[in-house]
């Protein structure tokens, strides 16, 4: 049965509950990019003139969140990590003229017996009055109609001049419909001047949401989907603001016929700009260093240990750079152990690399199983996603498709 469908017991158990008993948490300093300067410098100007939230407020966002990227104090739940990334959007938006937008979707008193709710009304931007509209959305309960949401926006909408950012957070997981229809409907009322973009905030078992957002997505035919630890990082969080906000100022040479970091990929390919010389790259551009594991294993096998002795000596001729080791597992066993599976392989490969290059700027991660790269339906599957990546100065060494 569908969240929607409320039956009178549990109204009344919503009526009593109320909003307090959800608990608030404390996310980590985040210190945001300054944009600005990629307008003053002319080299990106503004695209979005309205930009307007649909936040998911339904009961299963209250879960516990069990992502990487937003810790906090006590361990948030996932309405607390949406909340924390549109803060985070609010602290990386460059001085722009705006609209902003914020309105919510699910049931109960939280949503004042609606289904959806206006929680910050069509007002000029500025990072204290969307940070109030922010503070607004208080609380999570009830079915998740994210149509109501949707077509709600999409009347908020109509004021609007200019072109229109509208950014969807959810985990995805048992709306009551697609809000297919209701979109394609919000795209043919406002054409080109609307892009859709998503952003998947849900747990390990909720994947399936992932593409039900991205579809969303892809029906403005120019926006795209994301997911919370994608953009939990400064940088990566400052590239998805860039990509609702801000365009190329300038003309752009055929990047076809363009090798800047001359790693053998062009540039229109290549998705690890300046990739450091001698790195052996993928048909993506992205430095590879292919290091696998046994099952349940964190032991580094001596066939790599060519690998990472290459690896090694291009970050001593670059010890300026700074190296994240990220450890990853099958989908084998529990999340938890997994994830300290994946922390001890990532440990491993980044001691082998400090004790060969003394550099004080590597650091290991665990991200367990989620950021497969293979299935995990089969053996050769498994094998590929038990493995260790690198993020080099804060760009993610893009794995093959």
């Amino acid at each position: 049965m569908h969240k929607i469908l409320i039956t009178t017991a549990s109204i009344a158990a919503l009526l009593l509950s109320g909003c307090a008993s959800q608990p608030i948490s404390t996310f980590n300093h985040f210190q945001a990019q300054d944009l600005n300067g990629l307008i003053s410098s002319g080299q990106y100007v503004q695209k979005a003139d309205n930009f307007f939230v649909i936040n998911d407020s339904s009961s299963s966002m209250t879960d516990e969140y069990y992502g990487v990227g937003y810790p906090a104090q006590p361990d948030p739940t996932k309405f607390s990590v949406e909340k924390e990334i549109l803060n985070r959007i609010n602290q990386t938006i460059p001085d722009l003229k705006l609209t902003s937008s914020i309105r919510s979707f699910g049931f109960g008193k939280c949503l004042d017996m609606g289904f959806t709710k206006l929680n910050q009304a069509p007002t000029s931007y500025s990072k204290s009055t969307f940070g109030s509209g922010i503070d607004a959305l208080t609380c999570g309960s009830g079915g998740s109609p994210i149509s109501s949401g949707i077509d709600g926006t999409a009347k908020d909408l109509s004021a609007t001049t200019g072109n229109i950012a509208v950014l969807i957070l959810s985990d995805g997981h048992d709306l009551d419909t697609d809000g297919v229809k209701e979109m394609q409907a919000m795209k043919q009322k406002y054409g080109d001047r609307l892009c859709v973009y998503t952003v998947w905030v849900g747990n390990p078992e909720e994947t399936s949401g992932i593409t039900l957002l991205n579809n969303l997505a892809n029906i403005s035919g120019c926006g795209n989907g994301t997911t919370a630890d994608n953009i939990s990082g400064p940088e990566h969080m400052a590239s998805f603001v860039k990509s609702i906000f801000l365009k190329p100022g300038k003309p752009v040479e055929d990047c076809s016929v363009l090798d800047s970091d001359k790693d053998g990929v062009n540039d229109c390919d290549d998705k690890c700009p300046n990739t450091l010389p001698g790195s052996k790259v993928s048909i993506n551009g992205c430095w590879i260093v292919d290091v696998k594991f046994d099952n349940d294993k964190a032991v580094i096998k001596p066939e790599y240990f060519p690998e990472l002795d290459n690896a090694a000596e291009i970050i001593k001729g670059h010890p300026e750079v700074t190296i994240e080791v990220q450890g990853h597992t099958s989908k084998t066993g529990g999340f938890e152990y997994n994830m300290k599976l994946s922390e001890r392989r990532a440990i491993a490969v980044r001691n082998y690399l400090v004790k060969e290059t003394h550099s004080p700027n590597i650091t290991a991660r665990g991200y367990g199983w989620t950021r497969p790269i293979d299935t995990n339906e089969t053996e050769a599957g498994r094998a590929n996603n038990r493995r260790v990546q690198l993020e080099v100065n804060g760009q993610p060494q893009v794995p093959l498709p």
